[in-house]
């Protein structure tokens, strides 16, 4: 009997350690700073009343036109030109990962990402044998002389960045360098990938104008979602791409799921074209800075002399480094035992040595005297492995 045989992209698959602690933290009782789950307490409420009969039908790969009218109107207020026929909805900003994966990673493909980086992306571009070129996160972005020197020298097929607070560091480009890295854009023809699943969860005055607005002539690809905002649970999100890009994704998608959800979809679109929708993004904002506040108080009194960190502007992460070099894999394992998760900083680096001392709390799940015990208990942890 002749053995199974799999593609040589198997041994670059990897799987998540974010997956894989989820099921953990479903325990009773555990305390979960570790996955990007938005709270239920402030989720919309699942109404079904009302769907069109229609929608039980096959629907358009591209998907429902009312969406991504929606969605094109949406960016072009950004400044971002755009038209529904460049608009793709997907299963998930997840899919438009895995689609631009497939469109132009080969094995040896050089790929510019930041480091750190979403892991979920690491791990799509590593499975089709992606060369990473990475670049050092600061609070303004990334070194934009330093990346067109990796421009210049690698050519890579594009850049992968998540501009407006970054996953894991929480980091949102300023304007300066924003505008410094589309001149470049524009100025190579370099093709930039842009991110930006948590651009609606904002709590201090920042500079959110999407990196793709700023350009004039490089090609682009942006990545939007509905699931921090939105039910995660319905996995609709968008691709939106320059034009001459656009048809080949509608094919690659037309190959892997015919279509995303149109109930789906319908309900997306009834909730974000409501006139309550400002108000329910008003009462995000206020309900995870609030969080945020919380778990910033309680770091100061537990990690303030065993750690370094800057309090997030937006989205649902603080990121931490030890002052201490010491693997927060083991420390994980130790703290689940006392039902608190996190997520060690070592998968969001693409690097094959990566650095050690790093750990992404989440704050938009637990409650507020969740965090203070977590966190203490956290602290108290981390002490006891680095003396």
């Amino acid at each position: 009997m002749n053995p199974i045989k799999f593609s040589s992209r198997i041994n670059r698959l990897t799987g998540s350690l974010i997956r894989e602690t989820l099921a953990l933290t479903q325990k009773p009782g555990m305390i979960s700073f570790a996955g990007g789950l938005p709270s239920e307490e402030v989720m919309p409420r699942l109404a079904m009343q009302n769907v069109p009969q229609s929608l039980g039908q096959y629907g358009m790969t591209e998907g429902e036109p009312e969406l991504r009218a929606f969605i094109a109107h949406r960016l072009t207020a950004l400044g971002r030109r755009c038209k529904p026929e460049q608009v793709l909805i997907t299963s998930g900003s997840q899919q438009g990962i895995d689609l631009v994966s497939k469109l132009f990673i080969d094995p040896g493909t050089p790929v510019v990402i930041e480091a750190p980086s979403y892991l979920a992306a690491i791990q799509s571009f590593r499975l089709f044998g992606a060369d990473f070129i990475l670049h050092p996160l600061s609070q303004e972005g990334i070194d934009s002389e330093q990346w067109l020197s990796s421009i210049l020298r690698y050519q890579p097929a594009f850049s992968y960045l998540i501009p407006t607070f970054q996953n894991p560091s929480g980091v949102c480009y300023n304007r300066t360098e924003r505008e410094s890295l589309a001149e470049i854009f524009d100025r190579t023809g370099g093709l930039l990938v842009e991110d930006e699943p948590y651009r609606e969860l904002a709590y201090d005055v920042v500079d959110r104008h999407p990196l793709c607005g700023y350009l004039q002539k490089a090609p682009w690809i942006y990545l939007g979602s509905f699931s921090k905002t939105g039910l995660p649970g319905l996995r609709i999100g968008y691709l939106a791409a320059s034009e001459d890009l656009f048809p080949l994704f509608v094919r690659l998608k037309q190959s892997a799921d015919l279509h995303t959800s149109r109930i789906g979809q319908w309900w997306t679109h009834q909730f974000i074209s409501s006139a309550d929708y400002p108000a329910h993004l008003d009462r995000l904002s206020a309900y995870y800075r609030h969080k945020r506040d919380i778990m910033g108080e309680a770091l100061k009194s537990h990690f303030g002399d065993i750690a370094r960190w800057d309090t997030p502007k937006g989205g649902l992460f603080f990121w931490i480094r030890l002052n201490q070099s010491v693997d927060t894999r083991e420390i994980l394992k130790r703290v689940l035992e006392k039902n608190v998760a996190f997520m060690p900083g070592k998968p969001f680096f693409a690097a094959d040595d990566p650095p050690q001392g790093f750990l992404r709390l989440n704050f938009s799940r637990s409650f507020p005297f969740e965090i203070e015990k977590g966190i203490a208990l956290l602290g108290q942890m981390i002490r006891q492995q680095v003396q």
